[in-house]
């Protein structure tokens, strides 16, 4: 972690394999070597998607994307978007703390708190919180990752790109499936699903799931695993379309989640010991209809959802052996969503469009108290004082006190957008704009009582007695407006083939609001200031953070020969990011963290994807990302950090993978199949500094399937190598802290499918 994370020679092998990479993709699009050698039959899946804001083939558009089918997902364990980011370039999801950090990196672009940088849609509803990102899904039937801006279409939250994830519909597929898995650290999860026709216009599915690991890390403090798991999920969906060109689709889902945590080890002594309690609950429900109508000329969607989240995240904040602080963070969260899109038919030549019109309401109820303790009383508080003034030191009432924190926060939102599009010949021009409105609230109160009493030198006696009553309450507001247009040139080179090179121009943005974590630190600093020490902070400008927005610029292409047995991306982009939305630690002596607007950052780089399926069941799949996102104009007040590294975005990621599959005695039912992959991250700087960095790393894994009409049984393996690395680094009261990568992994998927 505390090495040089580039050199020259390093830099220069790596530079190396991307270009001979390029060379490849270069001559894959070259329509010279298409061949029919093999035929040209397509092996379709048996899933239909339905999307609503985009065409059905994504690789005639106009934007950087990876899908990943079902078959990819099994074979690779991808469950969740955080378990399938490892196979897209350029996205990084670091598996750290709990299920709530679901920390979304893309081309530099990520915060660790608050609202994301990526959107996410499940079945087209979207996921209005981050907190409800990181949910295993049964039956993931295709993933999609678009990367740059989104904003136009899909609105808040997406300026780093957006996930769809669709599952399987009870109008494509029929029939039961079941899954038994085991694995390295007392993991196992068992689920089951069923698909039926209650005619031949309407569908039913219901699947559940249940999961638990005892655990890979262990608090040498009680000798307990810190990271156990248990986690339940139960999903119903219904589809129903006739011939008149409707279509209904109403999917309601439960999440239940309970987690150890957090497995945080102190670098000074190199272990995870922490005294007090961690844990994050999690119960979430989401119910999301979509209805559509095809009429003649065009279709009339509208997607509404209701969300409900209560989470309760409990941590021993100073993650030490001694009594400083616990903060307890529990929120209820009602949300609801609505979005009508009007759209006209796909076309191949001339003119089509799409309007829509969006809204959502949000209100959270959260109580946020932090209990000091003991030893925190006496190093943060107590120890301040009496250092400023050793001749009347002060002794703490009692041992242990709580800052109280609560908070309810309604917001809302409404947004008008338009895309139009233009096809001649092989050229086709989109352009698009949104006009976004949110108001953001935040009613607050403040707690304490506490006291302390003054004595006379180290006579113990009594000079004088305070005692403390804060309760201070108000309101803050913020409106944000915003303009986000988007445009687009694509260019189909060779008529009649798949090949499609595109520029796109687009402006993102990722919402602003508060920083409810700062509350017991504003709390705490007042305390100070009244004992004549510490510092008083502006709560307006401690608590609240303005949205963050880039220009993006992109070129690339999709392309496709051998009858599309060889497909490959190729894009170049640049973004320009202003008022950059960065975690930091405030000045002074605080408990908490907080989001502030860190200037501008500049992020380029490039992104290639191939996928060759020479011959039947032989498969071979590669991609790359590079990033260098660096400040262009940040200083914190102590130190410049223009030209610094932006943290915790990753360089490089690198993806490869290579199966071959047998058909036993020529018997199509009867499958054999060996996979091999590698996964590679680096290098990740942890500061703005760029002081410390996760060098770049890689993990080998491995699979042995065998696959029956009615079941299969899969054996993989997951970091065989071993390798050791770092997820995450931070600083807590100056004290440095880091989560160690998980290490080797071995398990045993059974699936069964009727």
């Amino acid at each position: 972690m505390y090495s040089a994370c580039t050199t020259f020679a390093g830099m220069k092998k790596r530079m190396t394999f991307i270009t001979s990479c390029l060379v490849a993709l270069a001559a894959s699009a070259m329509p010279g070597i298409e061949s029919h050698a093999l035929g040209d039959t397509l092996s379709l899946s048996e899933v239909t998607v339905t999307a609503i804001k985009q065409s059905a083939d994504l690789r005639t558009q106009a934007t950087a994307l990876t899908v990943i089918d079902r078959q990819e997902a099994e074979r690779n364990q991808a469950v969740s978007v955080k378990t399938a980011a490892d196979l897209v370039p350029n996205l990084f999801i670091p598996d750290y703390g709990s299920r709530m950090t679901s920390t979304v990196y893309v081309r530099g672009i990520g915060t660790r708190i608050d609202q994301p940088a990526v959107g996410l849609t499940i079945d087209n509803v979207p996921v209005m919180t981050k907190e409800n990102y990181d949910l295993d899904l049964m039956d993931i039937a295709r993933f999609e990752m678009m990367r740059g801006p989104q904003n136009t279409l899909y609105g808040r939250n997406t300026l780093g790109g957006v996930m769809n994830i669709y599952t399987l519909s009870p109008l494509n597929y029929q029939g039961t499936r079941a899954l038994l898995e085991g694995a390295s650290h007392g993991t196992w999860r068992v689920g089951a699903s069923h698909y039926a026709l209650l005619n031949d216009n309407l569908g039913l599915s219901l699947s559940a799931q249940y999961g638990s690991t005892q655990g890979e890390f262990t608090n040498r403090y009680n000798g307990r695993r810190c990271d156990w798991e248990r986690q339940l999920g139960v999903r119903t969906k219904v589809e129903w379309r006739n011939n008149d060109g409707w279509y209904l689709s109403n999917v309601a889902s439960l999440s239940v989640g309970r987690q150890g945590g957090y497995p945080y080890e102190w670098v000074e002594t190199g272990e995870i010991a922490y005294n007090d309690t961690c844990f994050y609950r999690r119960t979430s429900v989401t119910d999301g209809l979509t209805v559509r109508k095809s009429l003649t000329d065009f279709t009339l969607s509208s997607i509404t959802s209701y969300q409900y989240l209560d989470d309760n995240m409990t941590l021993d904040q100073d993650f030490t052996v001694h009594d400083y602080f616990t903060l307890t963070q529990a929120r209820r969260e009602h949300a609801v969503t609505q979005d009508f899109i009007a759209r006209s038919h796909d076309k191949t030549e001339g003119y089509s469009w799409l309007t829509g019109l969006s809204g959502f309401y949000r209100r959270y109820r959260m109580d946020a108290p932090v209990d000091f303790y003991d030893y925190g009383i006496a190093q943060l508080i107590e120890k301040h004082a009496n250092d400023a003034l050793p001749e009347y030191p002060v002794a703490w009432d009692t041992r242990s006190f709580k800052l109280g924190s609560h908070f309810t926060s309604p917001s809302w939102g409404a947004a008008l957008y338009h895309e139009s599009t233009y096809h001649w010949g092989q050229f086709t021009l989109q352009a698009g704009v949104r006009l976004d409105y949110e108001h953001a609230r935040l009613n607050f109160r403040s707690v304490t009582h506490t006291g302390y009493s003054i004595l006379k030198g180290n006579t113990g006696e009594v000079f004088a007695h305070e005692a403390i009553d804060i309760d201070d309450s108000g309101t803050l507001n913020k409106d944000f407006f915003d303009i986000l247009p988007n445009i687009s040139l694509t260019w189909h080179p060779w008529v009649g083939k798949n090949h499609t090179v595109f520029f796109a121009f687009s402006r993102g943005s990722k919402a602003g609001g508060f920083n409810t974590q700062m509350f017991s630190d504003v709390l705490q600093q007042r305390l100070m200031k009244m004992m004549g020490i510490g510092m008083q902070y502006d709560v307006d400008k401690m608590v609240g953070y303005k949205p963050e927005k880039a220009w993006s610029y992109e070129m690339g292409g999709h392309f496709e020969c051998w009858g599309a047995r060889v497909q490959s991306d190729l894009g170049v982009f640049f973004m320009d990011c202003r008022d950059r939305q960065l975690t930091v630690f405030p000045p002074g002596s605080t408990t908490g963290r907080m989001m502030t607007n860190a200037g501008k950052t500049h992020s380029w780089g490039a992104e290639f994807a191939m996928t060759v399926n020479p011959i039947e069941l032989t498969h071979f799949n590669i991609s790359y990302g590079f990033t260098h996102a660096t400040f262009k104009d940040y200083n914190d007040g102590k130190v410049d950090h223009s030209g610094k590294r932006v943290p915790y975005a990753p360089m490089h990621t690198l993806f490869a993978e290579a199966s071959q599959g047998f058909k036993i005695g020529g018997d199509p039912d009867k499958l054999l199949t060996l996979a091999a992959n590698v996964r590679a991250t680096g290098d990740i700087y942890w500061d703005e500094a760029n002081t410390l960095c996760q060098p770049f790393y890689a993990q080998l894994g491995a699979s042995i399937s065998w696959k029956q009409k009615h079941y299969s049984l899969q054996l993989w393996g997951s970091n065989l190598t071993g390798t050791q690395y770092k997820t995450f680094y931070f600083v807590s009261i100056q004290h440095h802290f880091l989560q160690r990568g998980h290490g080797r992994s071995l398990g045993a998927t059974l699936r069964f499918n009727f």
